[in-house]
C-alpha cells in the first residue's frame, strides 16, 4: 500500500513543503497499475489533464480535467490511468491547518450544522481557480526565499476557493466536521479497514481520536485490544478464503492485510495449528 504524501520521492514527484510538511505535489507522468493508497492527510487532487478512476469502500468515481476531488484522510484504490496524458496536482492539508482555517472565519460557518459526508467530493473548476492553479505551478519553476510564508496563503486561499466552488456546502460541511472533531464509529471504521494494512496510530487518527482514547474506547466497545482484534478477524477472514476461493497462500495473504507471507503462515499457524495451504 502507497502511503501518501510520506512515501512521494523526488524521482516520481516534484513537491513543495511546507516547512517539514508536503503541500502541494505534481506528477506528469503515467501512474503505475492499480494501487491500493492510503491518504495520510486529507487531500485535494486538481486534474489537469487526462482521465482516471478512482474508489473509496463505498464511492467509485471517473474524473477528468477540469474537475476537483477532496479525500477525507483514509484508503482509497486509484485505477491506471485511462489515458497517458494524466496530469494532477494533489494539495494536503493536515487536521491543525484546517482547523485554523475555520477558526480564523468563523462568520463563513455561522449556522453551520453538522451533517454525514462522503469520503470524496467532486467539484468543478472555475475560471477564478485556474489562475490559482497557473500561479501554483509557477512556484515550482521559480523558487524564493519566502516559499514557506507564500504556501501558507496559498493554502487559505485555496480553501476559500473551494468553498465559493461549492454550491451545494458539502464542503463546508466537511469542514466543519473536522473542526468539530467529530469521531467516526469503531464498528463502521473497523468494518471499514480491518483488512487494510495500517497501523494502530493510523486508525486512531482516521477515527478522530487520540491514540490513548482510541485504544481505551475499543476496548471498552469490543472488550479486547485492537491488536488481538485486527489480528483474529484477519485470520477468520483468510480461513474463509482459503476453504471457498480458489486463491493461493500469497494471494490471501495480501487480501487480509499481511504484507509479508512469512508472518501471515507463523500467525496462521499459531491460531489453527497447521499452515494454510489454498486450493
Amino acid at each position: 500500500m502507497l502511503r501518501v504524501p510520506s512515501s512521494i520521492g523526488n524521482e516520481q514527484f516534484e513537491s513543495l513543503k511546507i516547512q517539514e510538511a508536503t503541500f502541494v505535489a505534481y506528477r506528469s507522468d503515467v501512474y503505475p497499475a492499480r494501487n491500493e493508497i492510503f491518504f495520510e492527510e486529507h487531500a485535494v487532487v486538481f486534474v489537469l489533464a487526462g482521465e482516471k478512476k478512482f474508489s473509496a469502500p463505498h464511492q467509485s468515481l471517473h474524473v477528468r480535467k477540469g474537475q476537483i476531488l477532496f479525500f477525507q484522510r483514509g484508503c482509497y484504490s486509484m485505477s491506471e490511468s485511462i489515458d497517458s496524458e494524466y496530469q494532477s496536482l494533489v494539495f494536503f492539508f493536515n487536521e491543525v491547518l484546517l482547523k485554523e482555517f475555520v477558526n480564523q472565519n468563523p462568520t463563513i460557518f455561522d449556522g453551520q450544522t453538522t451533517q454525514a459526508s462522503t469520503s470524496i467530493l467532486v467539484l468543478e473548476s472555475t475560471p477564478t481557480l485556474g489562475y490559482f492553479v497557473d500561479a501554483i505551478l509557477g512556484y515550482f519553476r521559480n523558487k524564493t526565499p519566502f516559499l514557506n510564508q507564500f504556501l501558507r496563503l496559498k493554502s487559505q486561499e485555496l480553501l476559500l476557493h473551494l468553498l465559493e466552488t461549492d454550491t451545494s456546502n458539502q464542503f463546508k460541511n466537511t469542514l466543519f466536521r473536522i473542526f468539530q472533531g467529530q469521531k467516526t464509529e469503531l464498528d463502521y471504521l473497523m468494518a471499514t479497514y480491518y483488512l487494510k494494512p495500517l497501523s494502530i496510530g493510523e486508525l486512531a487518527s482516521m477515527s478522530g481520536r487520540s491514540l490513548s482514547a482510541f485504544k481505551r474506547e475499543f476496548q471498552d466497545h469490543f472488550q479486547t485490544s485492537p491488536a488481538v482484534w485486527i489480528k483474529a478477524k484477519r485470520l477468520e477472514r483468510a480461513a474463509f478464503l482459503l476453504k471457498n476461493t480458489p486463491k493461493n497462500v500469497s494471494e490471501v495473504c495480501m487480501e487480509v492485510g499481511y504484507e509479508s507471507v512469512s508472518h501471515f503462515i507463523k500467525a496462521y499457524k499459531e491460531k489453527y495449528g497447521q499452515t494454510p495451504t489454498g486450493k
